[in-house]
């Protein structure tokens, strides 16, 4: 299978895709050397690159588009975050994004059954908030939720307005505390980020969340797994809680019994998702279709 990048996502280099050895995956080859357009079966448009360089630069003219051949609209940013959706009715036939509803659904992490399961155990905790942010905008309802946590609560705020994070240090960080604010950016169905999976996941933190509703969430994660902000009346109310569960261990390790049965993964920027393509390029033989209402189906 023949996938071809139009642009590299952000204009970063990207390191080739080991698509059999990292995800059992065969016969796949990635490329964004434009003059294998027409024996790409797959063409990749990640959506902020047609956002940057416009519609005019899709492909167009000489070599005509060969038949069967898939073009994929590819975007990991919210809906709040992704202009010039209006444009592109009727471009592409599949979708690939975070939303489980795409024609091809890479969320940014998920749980999985290990075939024997490891003991867990929790890293020692000596702190008991922290926030990782890296645009602050006053606007949010995470900052604004922030502003009334802390006023009941000491929150450890690091990137934008606060502390320095040391490189790659973000997981090693949080890995000191009790639990993590994993805080969207903006509020949309199964936009559930890194924030989540890596930042409280990976550091065994007990991530408190304000995204989507709970029910979204529990939709990917078991329901003792996290806290919602939406479970509290007020701020405060949800401060008293987490010092309840400060003071309470056998209380706090409740949202650890998860770990027995599950491990976390957490998708790999980009080379797990042109695999996928892959996948699905295999998986479709020659059925076609063309999504008519981009935006209309992105923004719902």
């Amino acid at each position: 299978i023949n996938v071809l990048l139009w642009w590299e996502p952000f204009g970063q280099p990207w390191r080739t895709a080991d698509c059999l050895r990292r995800y059992n995956i065969t016969g796949c080859r990635v490329s964004a050397d434009r003059s294998r357009y027409s024996e790409a079966q797959a063409v990749l448009f990640h959506h902020r690159d047609l956002v940057q360089h416009g519609a005019q630069g899709l492909p167009r003219g000489l070599p005509p588009r060969p038949p069967h051949q898939l073009w994929v609209w590819m975007n990991f940013e919210s809906p709040s975050h992704s202009p010039g959706l209006r444009g592109l009715t009727g471009l592409f036939n599949w979708t690939m994004s975070y939303r489980r509803d795409s024609d091809i659904f890479v969320p940014y992490g998920y749980l999985y059954t290990p075939p024997a399961p490891r003991p867990f155990v929790l890293p020692r905790k000596t702190r008991l908030v922290a926030w990782v942010i890296s645009n602050w905008n006053e606007k949010d309802a995470r900052v604004r939720y922030y502003r009334q946590l802390k006023e009941h609560l000491a929150i450890d705020v690091y990137g934008a307005q606060g502390l320095a994070l040391a490189k790659d240090g973000l997981v090693k960080t949080v890995l000191a505390y009790k639990f993590y604010l994993a805080f969207e950016n903006s509020q949309h169905t199964d936009y559930i980020t890194e924030k989540l999976w890596r930042n409280a996941f990976a550091a065994s933190a007990v991530p408190v969340v304000l995204g989507p509703h709970r029910a979204n969430y529990e939709r990917f994660i078991p329901p003792d797994s996290f806290i919602h902000v939406n479970d509290f009346p007020s701020p405060q109310l949800l401060a008293t809680y987490l010092k309840f569960l400060d003071k309470s261990q056998p209380n706090y390790m409740r949202y650890f019994a998860w770990r027995k049965k599950y491990e976390v993964h957490v998708s790999s920027f980009w080379d797990e998702h042109f695999c996928k393509v892959c996948e699905a390029v295999r998986a479709a033989g020659n059925q076609i279709k063309t999504v008519r209402n981009l935006a209309g189906w992105f923004e719902s």
